[in-house]
């Protein structure tokens, strides 16, 4: 009878899965770049035992970025309404040009809060390509005779163990409510 209860005690703790629909299961490599201020930030490390949002952005972008940015900024505000104090980190993906001087000009534009928000930097371009792939299966590449760079829109939600577990499209406006929504859920 024992035996009976603890197979049922098993099945039902693994029936409970996460209160949001998960759509990555990825954990995010050790990685380790400065912010706008010069801080190093270990990655998932200095995040651990809590939820965050990333992103992949750099500053010399004319096409997705601002508007990613623009939707992180409401992303922030967001949780702000709600009392929810979660990181947000975004990746430059052109860190030889992007400098925490540039990074922290351009955070400037979107308003944003660089006490809960890291724009990182220092970090070969190779290093946050292997990050971007293996961690948050967004590819990433530079493009021949531009100073562009093709990366993912994505915003992704990490857990506190350091795990991705979804994805969100970053140049919706939209989904910054599921995205507050979710965290709303597994906090």
């Amino acid at each position: 009878m024992k035996l009976f209860n603890l197979i049922i005690l098993i099945l039902l703790l693994t029936a409970c899965g996460s209160p949001i629909d998960e759509n990555m299961s990825r954990n995010v490599e050790e990685f380790e770049g400065n912010n706008q201020n010069g801080t190093t930030i270990q990655l998932p490390h200095d995040l651990e035992g809590q939820y965050w949002v990333a992103n992949f952005i750099f500053t010399r972008c004319d096409t997705v970025c601002p508007p990613m940015t623009s939707n992180m900024s409401r992303l922030q505000q967001q949780l702000k309404e709600e009392s929810l104090d979660n990181q947000l980190v975004s990746f430059s993906v052109d860190p030889e040009y992007d400098s925490q001087k540039k990074l922290t000009e351009f955070a400037q534009q979107f308003n944003a809060d660089l006490n809960s928000w890291h724009f990182l930097t220092g970090y070969s371009f190779q290093e946050v390509k292997e990050l971007s792939i293996k961690s948050f299966q967004s590819p990433l590449s530079q493009l021949d005779n531009t100073d562009q760079v093709s990366h993912g829109t994505s915003f992704f939600l990490v857990d506190p163990d350091g795990e991705v577990v979804k994805r969100y499209n970053g140049t919706e406006a939209g989904e910054m409510e599921n995205i507050v929504e979710d965290i709303k859920k597994v906090q």
